[in-house]
């Protein structure tokens, strides 16, 4: 996600690091960095200038504080590098924000209309609002308004069911504006606390669809009128949110396939050009899969510093407290086997895509895009081709056992061994760090005591590319050197320290 942007601030801050003072000469070479990737983003070009101007006016304006103040009162340097990263993400923030994700009521209802072009993921989009309404405490009801894409009314129906959300959709020959008027009536006569208009769309913009939408408002007065985008469409999707905002008065929009797009210029100019919001993201094809959008959090990821509220909030969708608790005190005194790290593992599987939870992650943004997802999967399999005994106590597994697991999950004696080693240390060390006291705030923010997976989280101590399969370079798959590639290597290395004695 948005790599294209991210690899650009990168190298802006890399080309600052070891200035000691942040000339004009200095921001320039810098911005230089940003402002390519900001259009090969296929972010407008007036955005990206006035982006860089204010970062520059800040970059000069402002008095750098060299020493400051963390949360926990210890005093930290901050170079000037640190400075201009901190004004490109406030900057960042400003750019895309303020944004309120709040949906608003009409007649008592929260209704939602969706707007949009054919293909940008309307329908399913339609279901994932359901889905985030009823963790809400809403009752939605699913309103199949869109008549000419073939089958995009059996689409809504089958994704209704597999949610347990009724679907309401017109007789033969109904028109969009009826059934829409028809669905209302009857969301009120039924207690339905919240309705959800999913419209047609065409190929393109065009005055039929803006007639039917006007007569679709007008009849039914949806509380949050909200357009569906493809950030795939790069700058197209500003451009149409402008031709919808001219004739509907959008409250916001929802971008999808986000996570499929190195650029990202729409998530970052649809704002400043249109005036309409980001609400909502829509970031893979799971129906649980709708964030709200945070500014704050997609410029923090951009600049390679995770989100970590975004973290949290995934966290607290799919663990239970108690469980969690009980888990953290086990961590901490050292007393967890194999069993609970595969429980872990399964419960990040929840939270999404790999690469999103790391991109997530403080410090370990840079490394999202090398997270091998299929790891979890090698390891999962070596945990379950143990016995319950070696599971819950690893120190059992010798050589002979090594060789009888590898067989059963078709993997090498060597990574069974590997496993089994990086997790005693991990153990080892979470056990003496939990004698010590205080772990908690020690542990990345309290992390573990929300059920995060042991020596997945920054402080814990541990690469989580260790036990996830990010491909870092201290990776848990890295292969093993030839060992006569290593002899050659050492040869060069006699052969190199010979020519340096000689001069």
């Amino acid at each position: 996600m948005l790599e294209t942007v991210s690899q650009g601030f990168k190298n802006a801050t890399e080309r600052l690091r070891g200035v000691r003072e942040l000339t004009e000469e200095s921001i320039d070479e810098a911005l230089r960095d940003v402002r390519m990737s900001l259009l090969e983003a296929d972010v407008d070009l007036s955005v990206t200038r006035s982006f860089l101007a204010r970062v520059k006016e800040r970059s000069l304006g402002e008095k750098i504080k060299t020493r400051a103040r963390d949360r926990s009162g210890r005093k930290i340097r901050i170079s000037p590098g640190q400075h201009f990263v901190k004004i490109c993400e406030q900057e960042l923030t400003e750019l895309m924000g303020p944004v309120d994700t709040t949906l608003h009521k009409s007649a008592g209802i929260v209704s939602i209309m969706l707007a949009g072009l054919q293909g940008v993921g309307k329908t399913t989009i339609a279901a994932k609002l359901a889905v985030h309404l009823e963790k809400q405490g809403k009752r939605p009801l699913l309103v199949a308004a869109d008549i000419y894409r073939p089958a995009a009314v059996d689409q809504l129906q089958t994704l209704g069911a597999s949610i347990d959300v009724p679907v309401h959709h017109g007789s033969e020959g109904e028109l969009p504006p009826s059934i829409c008027a028809t669905a209302l009536a009857r969301a009120k006569r039924e207690g339905f606390s919240a309705i959800i208009y999913d419209t047609a769309g065409r190929l393109a913009v065009d005055d039929d669809l803006m007639a039917e939408l006007e007569e679709i408002v007008s009849g039914v007065e949806p509380a949050n009128k909200l357009l569906v985008c493809d950030a795939l469409m790069g700058r197209d999707a500003v451009h149409v949110a402008s031709a919808f905002a001219e004739r509907i008065a959008l409250d916001g929009v929802i971008l999808t396939k986000l996570d499929g797009d190195a650029r990202g210029g729409a998530a970052l100019a649809i704002k400043a050009v249109t005036g309409i919001p980001i609400k909502f993201l829509g970031t893979g094809e799971t129906l649980d899969r709708l964030e709200e959008f945070r500014p704050e959090g997609l410029a923090s990821r951009i600049l390679g510093m995770g989100d970590i509220v975004g973290l949290v909030k995934d966290f607290e969708g799919v663990i239970d407290e108690k469980e969690a608790e009980a888990d953290a005190e086990r961590l901490l005194k050292g007393r967890f086997g194999l069993d609970d790290l595969l429980k872990q593992m399964r419960m990040i599987q929840k939270l999404g895509p790999l690469k999103e939870v790391f991109a997530k992650m403080p410090m370990f943004g840079q490394v999202a895009d090398q997270v091998d997802e299929s790891e979890l999967g090698k390891v999962e399999s070596m945990i379950q081709s143990m016995t319950r005994s070696e599971r819950s106590d690893p120190k059992l597994i010798n050589k002979s056992r090594a060789t009888r697991i590898a067989r059963g999950c078709g993997r090498t004696v060597s990574d069974i061994e590997g496993l089994v080693t990086r997790f005693m240390q991990m153990r080892k060390m979470m056990g003496s760090l939990g004698k010590g006291g205080g772990m908690l705030s020690g542990l990345g923010g309290g992390m573990p005591a929300m059920g995060g997976p042991p020596g997945m989280f920054p402080g814990g101590g541990m690469d989580p590319s260790r036990m996830l399969g990010a491909r870092s370079g201290s990776g848990a798959t890295k292969k093993r050197q030839d060992p006569k590639a290593r002899k050659n290597k050492r040869k060069q290395q006699r052969n190199s320290r010979k020519k340096r004695r000689k001069k």
